[in-house]
């Protein structure tokens, strides 16, 4: 008696071809997660620089100090760490070129996000930030890639 348990060759073609089907309708909607993830990550980390100089000012306010912190951080590669004269964030950002991360300018006072392909912008873009000492205003200006992150 020959009895072989095996699959055919129709129904491993046909397995393929459905899992082939699955594959090209789950990328794209992987792919563009992933941008709108990058998009989201770069809000969160506004509200909390905006937080952070805030949070600061309070305690300088408390300390009958009336002034804004003059700068947000020193340039290093890691950014709002809350060394002497810095902002405090409780998890200190890496200025980094890469998509999805902040570079600084050097300065202290003007910082970019970078971020990927996403619904809302679907070209990507970079938003460029400047932190006024005066005014503690840390904003950026009338772009789409600004729009993205602060509205």
């Amino acid at each position: 008696m020959n009895n072989k348990k095996a699959f055919t060759m129709i129904e491993l073609v046909f397995v393929i071809v459905v899992l082939g089907i699955l594959a090209a309708v789950a990328v794209p909607r992987l792919a563009a997660g992933r941008g709108d993830a990058q998009l989201t990550k770069g809000r969160a980390d506004v509200a909390a620089i905006r937080s952070a100089i805030i949070n600061e000012r309070q305690q300088r306010l408390f300390r009958g100090n009336p002034a804004f912190i003059a700068t947000l951080d020193t340039g290093g590669a890691q950014m709002f760490g809350g060394l002497a004269g810095q902002v405090l964030l409780q998890y200190p950002l890496t200025s980094s070129a890469a998509v999805g991360n902040w570079l600084t300018g050097g300065n202290g006072l003007n910082y970019s996000y970078s971020f990927g392909n996403s619904n809302v912008l679907p070209g990507g873009g970079t938003a460029n930030f400047v932190y006024n000492p005066a005014t503690g205003v840390f904003d950026c200006g009338a772009t789409a890639a600004c729009a993205a992150l602060t509205d």
